[in-house]
């Protein structure tokens, strides 16, 4: 099991001096709630967010039980969130010097929270429609009543998902998201062949 003994700064909390129970602020809510939103659109679950938002707010490592308390959520179900964020890396296990309890502090790298998922989630998704447009083109190109104009238009496709997966390849190693190859492949330039008149 991996965890870091948290130093923290100054206000620090000890264990003589535990977190604040009971329900959040009103603005706590809010924000909480608003990110725990953001995370659902994106595909993962709204608790996950939720989590990171409430870690991510006070500053300071909380048990699992006040995770609970504060979100009003169930023991087995901090436990998984938990473990998923601990995956991904956007929280990482502590201990407070002198407890035996472990904690959970947020990634405060917000940069470097956002590239760890890209890389984990949207790079290994990209990386495996490559690899299935390859294969598709290969079928294709091995078929003898395929038109040419489907051709180009499945070669364009797989060129897309190259130039999205070179862009996100980028952001991981510089921080900085070029487009610019993605939207070239968005305009016709006369790439397939116009139909004839007849």
């Amino acid at each position: 099991m991996k965890g870091y003994l948290w130093t923290g700064g100054p206000g620090s909390p000890t264990s003589e001096t535990p977190a604040a129970e009971g329900k959040l602020a009103a603005w706590e809510v809010i924000a909480v709630d608003a990110v725990g939103n953001v995370i659902e659109f994106w595909g993962f679950k709204r608790n996950q967010g939720r989590v990171w938002a409430l870690l991510y707010l006070r500053g300071e490592p909380l048990t699992a039980g006040e995770i609970e308390r504060e979100l009003d959520l169930s023991k087995g179900g901090v436990s998984m969130l938990l473990r998923d964020l601990e995956r991904w890396g956007v929280i990482q296990r502590v201990r407070l010097p002198n407890d035996t309890a472990w904690r959970y502090a947020a990634e405060t790298d917000l940069v470097r929270m956002v590239t760890h998922v890209i890389e984990e989630r949207e790079a290994g998704f990209v990386a495996r429609i490559r690899a299935d447009l390859a294969e598709a083109r290969r079928l294709a190109e091995s078929s003898t009543d395929v038109p040419h104009e489907r051709l180009v238009r499945l070669e364009k496709m797989a060129t897309l998902a190259e130039h999205v997966e070179r862009a996100l390849r980028l952001f991981i190693k510089t921080s900085r998201l070029d487009v610019s190859g993605v939207l070239s492949v968005f305009r016709d330039e006369g790439g397939a062949p116009r139909r004839e008149k007849r």
